[in-house]
């Protein structure tokens, strides 16, 4: 297990769609584990290989610690709920900057598990929030990227300031 060096926006592979995972092996297992070491230490709740540089479709959250962490491959949104809710969100590639974003309630996904098996998963709320929010940044979607202009340039002004510290 290894804390990896975590890729800061504005880097353009945050920008790249993740390639699909195609082999099921210790090696995306292990990978899966440096994920969920490096978002623990930065502290985080959700993580994506592209964020440590890894153009994988893998995501790692831990909403909660009890639960203990899950790791979905090649996730993707299969359905969502007509309703929209606002939720706080960040990301580890650009620390101490949040704001609201506007995301689907509810949403149905399809993933693959470390060994490859076909799964299912409801999400409301907070988890539904983080399933669309890493998934976007699968698909090269920087969350800010769904804010307005001005909102977004603020923000990147702050992180700036933030940065130089």
């Amino acid at each position: 297990m290894t804390i990896r060096p975590i890729v800061r926006y504005p880097d353009p592979r945050l920008a790249l769609p993740a390639e699909p995972v195609t082999v099921f092996d210790d090696a995306l297992r292990e990978l899966a584990q440096d994920l969920l070491e490096t978002m623990r230490a930065a502290p985080g709740i959700g993580i994506t290989a592209p964020h440590i540089g890894v153009s994988l479709r893998v995501v790692v959250l831990e909403l909660d610690t009890s639960e203990g962490p899950r790791t979905y491959v090649n996730p993707e949104i299969i359905r969502t709920s007509d309703e929209m809710i606002l939720h706080k969100e960040g990301s580890v590639s650009m620390p101490g900057v949040t704001d609201e974003v506007e995301r689907h309630a509810r949403v149905r996904i399809r993933y693959q598990d470390t060994d490859g098996n076909a799964q299912t998963e409801e999400s409301d709320g907070l988890r539904a929030v983080c399933h669309q929010h890493e998934i976007d940044q699968l698909d090269g979607m920087f969350w800010i990227r769904r804010l307005s202009r001005l909102k977004r340039e603020r923000l990147i002004k702050r992180f700036e300031k933030i940065s130089r510290g």
